[in-house]
């Protein structure tokens, strides 16, 4: 890319506000079913582009008077764009008929290349391609991921950002394509449909954000609406509902930033730093990165608790991750492995790691004195600080796993630092 990475808003508040934009250059998937606002969050794309006076290419199946109307719902004069050639509306006629030929994917690779010609015509800073469902109908998989490869690597090669839309896979073949085309993407977005209270007239859902490169922030779930003017948004004031009523999250959501309140909308919203192992990896590799660039220290603080405090009634793993996520700020991460919990603390140092030790005992489910004076004496912690030695996450995360397993005179009492 020939400018340095940046981010800019997207036109979608919730990515906006979580992740604080997307990457110029950055490539995303948008996955949903019909009617679950997946246009409307590509033409959101193309108006905040447009509203800076750059180009975007809006590549549709749909009708332009069609693709206007759907526009005018969000009080966007898309027309007015169109005039100035700050949008530039491509109609792309799906392939119907090439599906009967012997081999059509030859014939399907030509349509991403004429993405390109228009690419070079243009010279847009954002695309939209509204759908690719059509086109990735390839018989061999490969040399469809080959040639979406090609083509993000040419666009991106033009610091050009890009929204691919597709639609919710329905079969085994459908879901293998959009896993295979996920994994090659800066994030994605998934849209998934509910039913809403009866006789509510606004359409609505899940949407989940997950990053593969970058967006160090990570995975974030909320409920969406469809509203007038607004479009997509997230924002908007949660009903109140019993715990009975409460719909069950997705799996492996995490970072929600607005949950539904069970106790009306003067609630604080929750803000979690939990992640998986594998979202976990991800970001260390990011924070090795940074560090190996700039050399910004960072360390990895590993508290192991013993599984008889649980059985004596003291202290559960699952006490020990909030009073540790209580304990430190949004910007730290946290990954649970069996009886350790492991926090990465973005800006390290020992200094920091004894204040997170120091504060934890004033997050434990109890704070009398005797209590902690015990339950210290099951937990130990292991402190890692980065170093050139450090090759990659994985390397990292295996010297404090076979710590644990081989060596434990690497971990220290805990009380040895709280007294």
């Amino acid at each position: 890319m020939s400018n340095s990475v940046r981010r800019v808003p997207s036109g979608f508040s919730f990515i906006d506000n979580n992740w604080g934009g997307i990457y110029c250059g950055g490539s995303y998937l948008l996955i949903g079913p019909r009617k679950s606002g997946r246009t409307l969050i590509g033409l959101q794309f193309a108006l905040e582009t447009a509203k800076s006076s750059e180009v975007c290419i809006y590549f549709t199946l749909m009708r332009p008077k069609d693709l206007m109307i759907q526009a005018a719902s969000l009080n966007f004069d898309i027309q007015s764009y169109m005039n100035q050639n700050l949008i530039i509306v491509v109609r792309v006629a799906p392939p119907n008929d090439i599906y009967d030929m012997y081999n059509p994917d030859d014939y399907l690779v030509e349509y991403f290349r004429d993405i390109i010609t228009v690419v070079d015509q243009y010279h847009p800073s954002r695309i939209i391609f509204d759908e690719l469902t059509p086109f990735v109908g390839f018989k061999n998989i490969d040399y469809l991921q080959d040639t979406f490869i090609r083509t993000l690597e040419t666009i991106e090669e033009r610091d050009i950002t890009s929204l691919f839309i597709i639609s919710e896979p329905a079969t085994q073949k459908a879901q293998s394509i959009v896993q295979g085309l996920s994994q090659y993407v800066t994030g994605t977005i998934q849209l998934k449909k509910e039913s809403l209270d009866k006789g509510d007239r606004l359409q609505g859902g899940v949407v989940t954000i997950t990053p593969n490169v970058g967006h160090t922030e990570g995975q974030f779930v909320d409920d969406y609406r469809i509203e007038p003017y607004k479009g997509v948004t997230t924002e908007f004031s949660p009903v109140t509902k019993t715990n009975d009523e409460l719909p069950s999250m997705p799996k492996g959501s995490r970072n929600i930033s607005k949950p539904t309140s069970v106790d009306g909308p003067g609630e604080p919203y929750v803000y979690s730093n939990v992640y998986n192992y594998n979202d976990f990896l991800l970001i260390l590799n990011n924070q090795i990165a940074l560090f190996k660039s700039t050399g910004q220290i960072f360390n990895l603080v590993s508290f192991k608790l013993d599984p008889a405090s649980q059985l004596r009634g003291l202290l559960t793993i699952n006490q020990l991750q909030n009073a540790i996520r209580q304990s430190t700020s949004k910007k730290d991460k946290i990954c649970v492995i069996e009886n350790m919990v492991i926090v990465l603390l973005v800006r390290g140092s020992l200094k920091s790691a004894m204040d997170l030790m120091q504060n934890i005992q004033m997050h434990l489910p109890s704070r009398d004195q005797n209590y902690i004076s015990a339950i210290l004496d099951f937990i130990s912690i292991y402190n890692l600080e980065i170093d050139d030695r450090v090759d990659n996450a994985e390397s990292m995360m295996n010297f404090i796993l076979n710590s644990n397993a081989d060596s434990s005179h690497n971990y220290q009492p805990l009380n040895k630092y709280i007294g």
